[in-house]
């Protein structure tokens, strides 16, 4: 019996998207965060007294600043190497497009996969084969798990890979593969990185997403982390996901249906924050609260709504004890049933029209490219701000409809309906 830790996307020292401009926000504790997550990972790794380590890419996040990121990344794998931990990586898209990656010696437990084609690496005293290759460019549109060699026989193998896999959307399409083609190689286990959502895409083989390490914004919420992988004696894998994040982004989904003023929505939303809080095992919380459903309180929200959002900040605030940043409070209530019926007229088409737009990748992709060059007039800090990456991928354009959304109901509303 063996373990080995399976971990990717650190993105160490990722940019912060404007964080700074919210006097609230927790700059610094986003800031250390990745960093942070690392020193857990490794502390886990020593604890465990694992095999080895396994980073399926974007260890780093594009081109360093200066030299310290690369140097606290050495540091925390000498702990590794001081405790006999060996550490296998790949560099993924974000690794390719650093330029810096390759000026830095790595410690001598570290071992990086050539870009160039395939490699396998054997560890015998374990019967363990581990295949792996990095990306040459940020830009890989090749199958490269097609390369792979097939598997050694008599050993336990691993294929780690950055990669989109079958995903196709949230992330860009980079070394794109099919299950059947990672099946065909016969390993044991596939380690992926790449797509920041935790998934387990087959069982057996054992084919993972760990996710990132650490969040860093509000579309990469929910426990972050690693998995710690038990192989048995008839090499039969077993994860265990460890949650690794030091702050946590969450998103606080609030029914107030029976709330009859603003006042019962704040005690609504009091009552979600504090499972969230209980939930956090002591992390600091960065949230953003949606209200939801017909509310006798819809009107109120929308006449006062800055009101609103600063009594729902400062119940996070009170809740938190000081660990509850409240990142936005999107209000996507509507006026009681009896009141107005959003689903007939124009309203009600555009309405049906954005919810279906959200389900189609290639109409959200379409969009983009239209609003591209509008994006590209905006002021260059707006532009680094992460709610303004309405251009950039999916995901975000999914909440940018969200927001027109909630713009188009409050101002039919509040202009008393429409024919």
């Amino acid at each position: 019996m063996f373990k080995f830790i399976h971990a990717a996307d650190i993105h160490l020292d990722s940019p912060r998207g404007g964080i700074d401009r919210d006097a609230d926000a927790p700059a610094e504790e986003i800031r250390h965060a990745p960093r942070q997550a690392l020193e857990n990972l490794v502390r886990l790794a020593i604890d465990e007294a694992v095999q080895f380590l396994l980073i399926a890419g974007d260890l780093y996040d594009g081109d360093w600043k200066d030299f310290r990121t690369g140097l606290f990344f050495i540091a925390q794998m000498t702990r590794l190497r001081d405790a006999g931990i060996p550490v296998y990586l790949i560099a993924g898209n974000h690794d390719a497009a650093n330029k810096m990656t390759k000026t830095l010696e790595l410690p001598v437990n570290v071992f990086l996969f050539s870009e160039k084609k395939p490699e396998t690496k054997e560890l015998g005293e374990l019967g363990v084969a581990i295949h792996g290759q990095s990306f040459a460019k940020a830009a890989v549109t090749d199958d490269l798990a097609a390369g792979y060699p097939v598997y050694a026989s008599g050993m336990f193998n691993i294929g780690l890979l950055h990669t989109c896999a079958t995903k196709s959307g949230e992330h860009e399409r980079y070394a794109p593969c099919t299950l059947d083609g990672l099946r065909s190689k016969e390993y044991q286990y596939w380690a992926l990185g790449h797509i920041h959502k935790r998934e387990i895409l087959h069982r057996d083989p054992l084919i993972v997403f760990p996710g990132n390490l650490q969040g860093r914004h509000i579309r990469e919420s929910g426990a972050k982390g690693c998995y710690l992988v038990t192989v048995d004696d008839r090499d039969k894998p077993v994860e265990t996901f460890y949650p690794l994040d030091v702050l946590r982004w969450e998103h606080c989904f609030v029914d107030v249906a029976g709330a009859a003023n603003g006042s019962d929505v704040v005690q609504c939303v009091g009552r979600r924050l504090l499972e969230l809080v209980r939930s956090s095992d002591d992390r600091t919380l960065a949230v953003r609260v949606e209200l939801r459903g017909p509310s006798a309180a819809h009107q109120q929200l929308v006449a006062e709504s800055h009101r609103w959002q600063q009594e729902i900040k400062s119940q996070g605030m009170q809740l938190g004890e000081g660990r509850v940043w409240i990142e936005r409070v999107v209000l996507a209530t509507t006026p009681p049933r009896d009141a107005v019926d959003l689903s007939e007229g124009p309203l009600g088409e555009l309405l049906q029209y954005l919810t279906a737009l959200k389900d189609d990748p290639d109409g959200l992709a379409e969009l983009a490219r239209e609003l591209e060059p509008l994006r590209q007039k905006l002021p260059h800090e707006l532009l680094q701000d992460a709610s303004f990456s309405m251009a950039s991928d999916n995901a975000g354009m999914s909440e940018l409809l969200d927001d027109v959304r909630q713009i188009l109901t409050h101002r039919f509303v509040h202009r008393g309906g429409a024919t």
